[in-house]
């Protein structure tokens, strides 16, 4: 689990950093200062479990280091809080993905508020709030429900009946892990698949394909479009889970 810690990132450290500092450090959440250095970052990552970006008026990131931070954030499975005037804060909130952005807060900062949000992110880390999200892509909606019930605890689970809802669901809501039925109609598995892969926006999600088919040569068609990996509908709730535990332990860094 990440440390409780708070990495500030900013251009100079002001009175009002160190206020916000002091204002974490009055609830018991230590918080430090690292300037817009990708070096002095980098040697600073692991203190932090959540990632503030302080944005002084006429501030502006460039687009690598943008990049950088959102990178960072994806495969450390970190979150960012933005703080900024709407004035130079609306092309990071551009540029970073919507599932590593926890929060923004607009200039002048509720000093108080703030604490309160950093508070609320970490206790939910610790009561495990803070699920992956896993989209279940299936025509068949009593199956996708006993699917659902079976991950529901452990997940946030979403689900669509069609290959074209999912993708309008996608287009404004994040899955870390997507379960697409193979066969069905109007849009087949395979063609949502490479609908995903064609959009820059979704062509990193991991997609693990959902089939009725045991067969060798069924399972050989699946394979060939490398998915992430396939699971037989007929698996069992304890079994599902596992695979889904493992599959997330071991491609947290990617």
């Amino acid at each position: 689990m990440n440390n409780n810690s708070v990495m500030i990132i900013c251009g100079r450290e002001s009175v009002f950093i160190k206020v916000m500092v002091q204002k974490l450090a009055d609830i018991g959440i230590e918080a430090f200062v690292c300037s817009v250095n990708t070096n002095v970052i980098n040697g600073q990552w692991d203190r932090a479990g959540l990632i503030t970006c302080y944005l002084d008026a006429g501030d502006q990131y460039d687009s690598g280091f943008i990049r950088f931070i959102s990178d960072k954030l994806a495969a450390t499975d970190k979150k960012m809080i933005l703080i900024g005037e709407k004035e130079n804060s609306t092309h990071l909130l551009m540029e970073i993905p919507e599932r590593v952005m926890f929060k923004y807060f607009l200039k002048p900062l509720d000093n108080q508020a703030y604490a309160d949000c950093v508070s609320s992110y970490f206790k939910n880390m610790s009561a495990g709030a803070v699920k992956k999200s896993i989209l279940i892509v299936d025509d068949d909606p009593t199956y996708m429900g006993l699917v659902r019930d079976w991950l529901k605890d452990s997940y946030k689970v979403t689900m669509a009946t069609s290959g074209i809802q999912a993708i309008k669901w996608l287009a404004s809501n994040h899955a870390d892990l997507i379960l697409l039925d193979h066969e069905m109609p109007v849009v087949s598995g395979p063609q949502v698949l490479e609908m995903l892969r064609s959009d820059k926006e979704t062509a990193g999600i991991p997609v693990v394909f959902l089939t009725g088919k045991s067969d060798m040569e069924s399972v050989m068609e699946v394979v060939a479009l490398k998915p992430a990996g396939y699971i037989l509908k007929s698996v069992q709730k304890a079994e599902l889970i596992e695979r889904l535990n493992r599959f997330f332990l071991l491609n947290r860094f990617e």
